[in-house]
């Protein structure tokens, strides 16, 4: 039996428990730096008295970081190994995110941020292929749908600290609590195997027997002495031209497509919503205590897609929890009262994030293993292209009359073409090895 098939064979128990939370927090972490700036921004832009425009480039310089970020962790991921550049990246974010709480001006502030987008999109597309690499086929979707759900939790801290903290103890020191998670990547270390395919990918066969035998071991298997390696991907280089070669043509494209939407719809929702209710007239508190309740509409989303993408399939998850989340955006743009904002709005929170956690299931499975941390890597890269427009978007439509009818009117444009997308180019990847798919 080779390597790859005696990963798969495990039975699910405390191996697989131990790596998803051990990741999850990585996860989390991400989620938390992400979303403090969306409310440290908020306070933020009245101390600095902030343009319009001073706000975008708050939030586009990250992704700028991001997308290369992406694409050059999913290059190093390839050559390197998934643990080594998760536990850099983590590193790189949290300590940026700190040296935020210091900045004297815009600028440096920029600068921080540019830094910080740097490790935040290098680590979830590396993270997602780690943990997919480990996970047999039958639950695969379920576990990345719940790693992601991770994702809730951080932004529930997000909120917490900036409910409890920034209101307080000012801004600043919700940037330095955002350094904390640097501390983290020693767990990493010490806690996260490497990826099998990976290490036979690059020819390390005794390496990653000698691990798989630990891991056997581990989980209360029979363990195989002799051991049999087969070719997990037709490649060992990676190259860019691999992505647009063949069958990868189509699902490349596909993928781009999805990203750049999902991220723009999303981004541009989520990092502007307590900017945009004290737009319409909230105080900064209440808003911050609006959002709070949609970010814990989340959860449940996550636990009804990590459900039905296993029963479904990814397709119709995935397109099903865009479409509703097109529509909640809608009602959410002609809301006009509080029930309305917060039912809309915890709607929409629970399909969005529901969605995300199918979408990184999804992704990694489009590729095989010499270039699946590359391609999931370009593929969020192309998506952080949409964060970087989104606020942009969003800044110069909210100043118009009836601007906040019209930004979500344009995230339910947006949403809707997406679920069109998937509904067209996608293909079902429900119950197949990682192997088989990516051939």
């Amino acid at each position: 039996m080779d390597l790859v098939s005696r990963i798969q064979r495990l039975p699910i128990g405390k191996f697989h428990y131990t790596l998803l939370w051990v990741i999850g927090l990585g996860w989390m972490f991400d989620a938390m730096d992400t979303g403090l700036i969306s409310f440290i921004l908020a306070k933020m832009a009245e101390d600095w008295a902030m343009t319009p425009d001073d706000k975008s480039w708050v939030v586009s310089i990250g992704f700028i970081g991001m997308a290369i970020g992406a694409v050059c962790s999913g290059g190093l991921a390839d050559r390197w190994g998934r643990k080594t550049v998760f536990a850099s990246t983590l590193v790189i974010y949290s300590l940026a995110t700190a040296a935020c709480a210091f900045a004297p001006n815009l600028t440096w502030l920029l600068v921080f941020r540019f830094i910080v987008g740097l490790g935040l999109g290098g680590q979830l597309p590396v993270a997602v292929t780690l943990v997919s690499e480990y996970i047999p086929a039958h639950v695969r979707g379920r576990f990345i749908v719940l790693l992601e759900s991770f994702w809730g939790l951080g932004w529930l801290v997000a909120a917490l600290v900036s409910r409890f903290i920034i209101p307080d103890f000012g801004w600043h020191t919700a940037f330095l609590i955002g350094g904390i998670p640097a501390l983290y990547a020693i767990v990493i270390w010490k806690m996260v195997p490497e990826s099998v395919p990976y290490l036979i990918n690059r020819g390390r066969h005794k390496e990653a027997h000698a691990l798989v035998k630990k891991i056997e071991a581990q989980c209360g298997v029979e363990v195989i002495e002799i051991f049999e390696v087969k070719p997990v991907a037709e490649k060992h280089d990676i190259s860019f031209s691999q992505l647009w070669s063949g069958i990868f043509a189509r699902r490349t494209l596909m993928l781009w497509l999805i990203w750049f939407g999902i991220v723009f719809s999303y981004y541009g929702i989520f990092t502007w919503l307590p900017s945009l209710l004290v737009k319409e007239g909230y105080t900064i508190v209440k808003s911050f205590e609006y959002v709070l309740v949609m970010i814990l509409a989340q959860l449940p989303g996550y636990i009804a897609a990590a459900w039905l993408v296993e029963k479904l399939g990814r397709k119709a998850t995935l397109a099903g929890f865009i479409a509703m989340c097109a529509v909640s955006a809608y009602f959410f743009g002609q809301a006009d009262n509080v029930t309305q904002i917060v039912v809309w709005g915890c709607l929409m929170s629970f399909f969005n994030l529901g969605a995300w956690g199918v979408l990184y299931t999804y992704t990694p499975e489009q590729y095989p293993a010499n270039i699946r941390a590359f391609g999931s890597g370009w593929a969020a890269a192309i998506g952080r292209i949409g964060g970087i427009f989104a606020p942009f978007a969003v800044t110069h439509i909210m100043v118009l009359d009836h601007g906040f009818s019209y930004v979500f009117m344009m995230f339910t444009a947006v949403l809707v073409a997406v679920a069109l997308i998937i509904l067209l180019l996608g293909e079902e990847t429900k119950g197949k090895t990682l192997e088989s798919i990516g051939l």
